[in-house]
């Protein structure tokens, strides 16, 4: 059955958690134990209500201010899709965390109080939705109970927005926007609701079962970096020789033949193996062990492609996207590792070329330097060749992580230009 993957986004109380849960509730994935057990702390915190939020707010510090801390991803299927929601924090302290959650999401669920309507979060979250090229976007605009479901509030939401997607490049036909009252269930699961006679448009659950997932990663050219060299020095094995991994795009067939990087050797496929399963052929997502029919160097670190689908991406000074995620400050002349799935590189932040206002989407003409949550634009030098792809062109090999060498902290999350 297929898998959509969807991240939300929002502010602090926009009713992220409450409308998942209502999703799960009206679409009765929660069992009843569970069910049982969110009606009695709802109780208990004195609600007159059961309080859905309950089912995604795991942790204590979670339910004990109402907001969501950390990712908690939410799984539910109906007869004909399996989901998988991150539910991401909407306080801009935690902002790297949405990032980190929305990474692999294939569509994303913005989220904006009827009563506020666009804030900062709001600019923040369609940026990094724009950032990660998220195929749709659904707005969702919340408790309308509490604008009386005036069509005026939700109308003014919507021009807003789509005249930030403009701002952004984002393309109008990838928005998607419905008023909804996640607290009472209206045009969460069932359209047609009797306090917006005004809406004709689908319910989020009828939009996100139609939604197509789009060209996936196996359309993508082959990238395959090695994880492991297996070796079993056993007599039934003697002279067995694997290549462990997992596909970030493409696929490959028994007799393809492919380059070795960084050496540049060629060599034929000779065994693919899921497990201990021989299969003809692999794809995108699968774990699988190669074996090749010359004795060629590869290692740890190493990466696969296929000869017959041209050059390959090799880059050492380059400009990413970067969202910072450290508490400690950024400048230029900077130096960290930068690990790419299995490859760890020492680089040099050779300049920054700008921080983003927020407000504006522009360069942030004062800024020099990064501070947490900041977005915007550096230039990298790396100590050897890394063969990563624009993340435009294949988000699966052109995403990166920056490490501080001395800490060893994860500092910044990077998009290849």
């Amino acid at each position: 059955m297929e898998v959509l993957r969807i991240a939300t986004a929002g502010s602090v109380d926009d009713g992220k958690s409450t409308l998942i849960g209502r999703l799960l509730y009206d679409t009765r994935s929660i069992a009843d134990d569970r069910l049982e057990a969110i009606s009695q702390a709802s109780k208990r915190k004195g609600l007159d209500f059961t309080d859905l939020s309950l089912l995604t707010d795991g942790l204590i510090a979670e339910r004990e201010q109402g907001i969501t801390i950390d990712v908690a991803h939410i799984y539910f299927s109906t007869p004909t899709r399996k989901y998988i929601i991150a539910d991401t924090p909407g306080h801009v302290e935690y902002t790297r965390n949405m990032i980190t959650g929305a990474s692999n999401a294939q569509a994303s669920i913005v989220l904006i109080d009827a009563r506020n309507g666009v804030v900062e979060q709001t600019r923040r979250h369609l940026y990094i939705a724009s950032l990660l090229r998220m195929k749709d976007v659904i707005v969702c605009v919340n408790k309308m109970d509490l604008v009386s479901f005036e069509t005026s509030a939700f109308n003014a939401i919507r021009v807003e927005v789509l005249g930030l997607a403009d701002q952004l490049g984002i393309d109008r036909s990838t928005l998607h926007f419905i008023p909804v009252a996640a607290k009472g269930g209206d045009n969460v699961v069932t359209a047609g609701s009797d306090n917006m006679p005004w809406y004709k448009g689908p319910s989020l659950l009828a939009l996100l079962e139609s939604l197509q997932p789009g060209k996936g990663l196996t359309d993508l050219p082959l990238r395959f970096p090695v994880q492991y060299v297996i070796r079993p020095h056993q007599d039934a094995f003697h002279d067995f020789r694997g290549y462990a991994g997992k596909i970030a795009s493409g696929s490959w067939s028994v007799g393809d033949s492919v380059v070795v990087l960084p050496s540049a050797r060629t060599a034929t496929i000779s065994g693919l193996f899921k497990g201990t399963e021989a299969v003809s052929s692999a794809s995108a997502g699968e774990s699988i062990t190669v074996t090749l029919a010359e004795d060629v160097d590869v290692s740890r670190g190493n990466m696969l492609v296929r000869q017959d689908q041209g050059g390959y991406p090799e880059v050492s000074n380059f400009t990413a996207r970067i969202a910072w995620m450290d508490e400690h400050e950024m400048k230029e002349g900077k130096t960290f590792l930068l690990q790419h799935a299995q490859q760890v590189v020492k680089v040099k932040v050779l300049g920054v070329e700008e921080v983003l206002d927020i407000h504006t989407f522009q360069r942030a003409e004062e800024k020099k330097s990064f501070h947490l949550n900041d977005i915007g634009t550096i230039r990298l030098k790396s100590a050897k060749p890394l063969f990563l792809d624009r993340y435009a062109d294949n988000p699966a090999n052109g995403a990166f992580i920056l490490i501080d060498e001395f800490s060893n902290n994860t500092v910044a999350v990077g998009f290849v230009s």
